[in-house]
């Protein structure tokens, strides 16, 4: 390792900066855009799904009442009620298990003798309320005999004021579903749903739904649009869901079951979720599934954004930091029967049985799915020993498939290594590597790949983030993280014909309700905005190319000689040499890149450039773009592209070219 770039990584760890040098003569690159060496993967860059730091309920999933069906293990939790009222029985939870198994509870309300009980809901840390914005209130509903019931409903803002009304008049003594829609007329950040009922008798009441009109495509049971915005300007190539470590559970009574969460929104079984208490720091006993946003839902993004479905299953082994519970092997045929019949549900022709379930639910073509994952961070002879018998009857039906199989939760030690060589030895398809490690580590580890077997096992690099030093449990997104992904993921770019897919984690964070840190996106009941890591993911991604070419100084690949990383792709449809320089230096580069192999350049290019003169610098709520890409025309002399990379840096160029 040079001396200059010892220095610089120092810089990168202590955020100073470096003397300059006093030679500032510019660093040679060619590109040999004739010789391709590797394809890009359509599904190259994408994105990581799992339902942590209220990123599905209270986040993505538009709902704004919790604890919706009273399912929550304390009742009521999310809903406050008058003093006594439970001891007085003015509202009992009625659980009717041998009737309903799915949704058990209802809350059953006995007007007392002023007529009139009621009760709050406070959202997910409270309700994000838009001014002229239409919400859409729902709930199943029945009178207890000889009852006459008016149902209020008001939106309450920050201070408790009302800013948004409407009644329901229920009737008869069947459950029946009751609507009604309203505006309201002032913004709040921290709002709640209040209902009054007045009348005589009593009432139960189930599902108590409120929807902003206005989400993701305007659908009924939505997504929040904005969030979903900022996924689809990713443009990524596949959407793995649902998870991570939800997928396992604690135990495998709590880990997740796809059949649990398609069909009638009202049918789906809730549970607890695995992150409710994991890190006492950030505990958050109100963390719950409702699966609202359920296996159907997440196909349905996938196919809106443009990503291929990646679904993640369970393989009969629950959490292995928690319980390490298995299910018998001798017992594993319902789990392997679940993945048999969710390729069905995702292709199957609308007379199958999950075919016609997926018609039902107003989606009779197939979703194309080509990929599933059998667990997903597993490790050990028993994962090997389930997957074994995964893979057999999966392809056994279904040859096209491709499997996505576990490492691990490390990219190296004995867990690594011993189902890095057991699964290549079983010639699996793709090897999902995960690695959470200082920015320094990825740094290091940018030539990772170069030296990978071209014939083995594509690799997913299935979970990556830089993690900067923080305090409890807080790593922050800062440009530090960003710079040294994007220096790494030159080597995932150059190595294309190995890597085919990548993927940053966690996705999305509420910032009063955040279990982990880093996350690539952050946002609160009103608002959202895209990490500095966000934007290095959106450069790659819309920058994607079809095929890669290489870059090299003096022979060699770039990765890390003199502090700077490259790669370069040929967009071959655009007709565009696309080059992607990092300076992790804290100093200014300057670089002429000649580029062989085509008959010219035009005279000019795009400059696309993301830095900041601090690399603890981050974005936040209130200054969302404060490190965000800026775009500029850069002159092209001949064949070769001269520019100055800025001290911390990533450049993005494009030009044209004539082969």
């Amino acid at each position: 390792m040079k001396i200059r770039h010892i220095i610089s990584s120092l810089a990168l760890m202590t955020g100073a900066y470096v003397l300059p040098s006093t030679a500032q003569q510019p660093l040679n690159f060619t590109v040999k855009a004739g010789e391709v060496k590797a394809s890009v993967s359509p599904n190259m860059w994408g994105i990581f799904f799992e339902d942590i730091n209220f990123s599905a309920d209270g986040g993505i999933y538009a709902e704004l009442v919790k604890n919706r069906s009273f399912e929550f293990s304390v009742p009521l939790m999310g809903w406050t009620v008058p003093e006594g009222a439970v001891s007085n029985g003015q509202i009992l939870v009625v659980n009717r298990q041998e009737d309903n198994s799915s949704n058990p509870r209802f809350a059953k309300i006995t007007l007392p003798a002023a007529r009139s009980f009621t009760m709050v809901n406070e959202g997910f840390r409270g309700m994000g309320i838009k001014a002229g914005e239409q919400y859409n209130f729902s709930l199943y509903a029945r009178l207890q005999p000889g009852s006459a019931v008016k149902l209020t409903v008001n939106l309450l803002d920050d201070a408790g004021k009302t800013i948004g009304t409407t009644t329901i008049s229920p009737a008869g003594d069947s459950w029946q579903l009751y609507k009604a829609s309203f505006t309201a007329a002032a913004t709040a950040a921290k709002g709640k749903l209040q209902l009054t009922f007045t009348g005589s008798g009593g009432i139960d009441a189930d599902m108590i739904s409120l929807f902003p009109q206005h989400t993701w495509k305007e659908r009924g049971n939505g997504l929040r649009a904005d969030l979903v915005q900022l996924l689809a300007d990713l443009h990524p190539g596949f959407l793995r869901f649902p998870g991570g470590c939800i997928v396992e559970g604690r135990d495998l009574a709590n880990r997740y079951q796809w059949k649990k969460t398609v069909g009638d929104v009202s049918e789906r079984e809730l549970i607890i979720n695995r992150w409710n208490t994991e890190f006492a720091h950030r505990a958050a006993p109100d963390y719950f599934q409702s699966f609202g946003l359920g296996f159907f839902e997440y196909f349905l993004l996938a196919e809106d954004i443009g990503a291929s479905p990646l679904p993640i299953l369970n393989c009969g082994m629950a959490c292995q930091y928690n319980s390490g519970e298995v299910v018998a092997v001798n017992e594993l045929d319902p789990y392997i029967q679940d993945a048999l019949d969710l390729i069905e549900f995702a292709n199957g022709g609308v007379t199958t049985k999950w075919g016609a379930l997926r018609a039902k639910m107003g989606h009779p073509a197939p979703f194309n799915l080509k990929m599933l994952g059998v667990g997903n961070e597993q490790w050990g002879p028993q994962y090997v020993e389930r997957y074994t018998l995964f893979a057999k009857a999966i392809k056994d039906k279904y040859p096209d498939i491709r499997l996505v199989n576990s490492l691990g939760p490390s990219p190296s030690g004995d867990k690594f290594n011993f189902l890095n060589d057991t699964l290549r030895k079983l010639q699996a398809d793709i090897l999902d590597e995960h690695y959470y490690s200082p920015p320094e580590w990825f740094l290091g580890n940018a030539a990772r790949y170069d030296a990978y077997d071209r014939k083995g096992p594509k690799i997913f690099a299935g979970e990556y983030a830089a993690h900067s030093r923080g305090t409890e449990g807080l790593q922050r997104n800062n440009w530090q993280s960003a710079l040294a992904e994007a220096a790494f993921m030159t080597g995932l770019e150059r190595n294309a014909d190995v890597v085919t897919m990548a993927s940053y984690a966690p996705l999305l964070a509420h910032v009063d309700g955040w279990q982990w840190a880093p996350d690539l996106i952050w946002f609160d009941n009103l608002r959202a905005y895209g990490t500095p890591n966000y934007y290095v993911q959106k450069l790659y991604a819309n920058n994607k190319g079809t095929v890669v070419v290489p870059i090299l100084k003096d022979y060699k690949v770039i990765s890390g000689q003199d502090s700077v990383y490259a790669s370069t792709v040929v967009d071959e449809k655009s007709g565009e040499l696309v080059i992607k320089l990092v300076n992790a230096a804290g100093t200014a580069q300057p670089v002429a890149v000649a580029v062989e192999g085509v008959k010219s350049l035009a005279a000019s290019g795009r400059l696309t450039i993301l830095r900041s003169n601090s690399l603890q610098a981050v974005n936040s709520l209130e200054q969302p773009v404060g490190i965000a890409p800026e775009e500029k025309n850069i002159a092209v002399k001949g064949k070769t592209v001269r520019t100055e990379i800025a001290p911390w840096s990533f450049y993005v160029i494009r030009v044209k070219i004539n082969k």
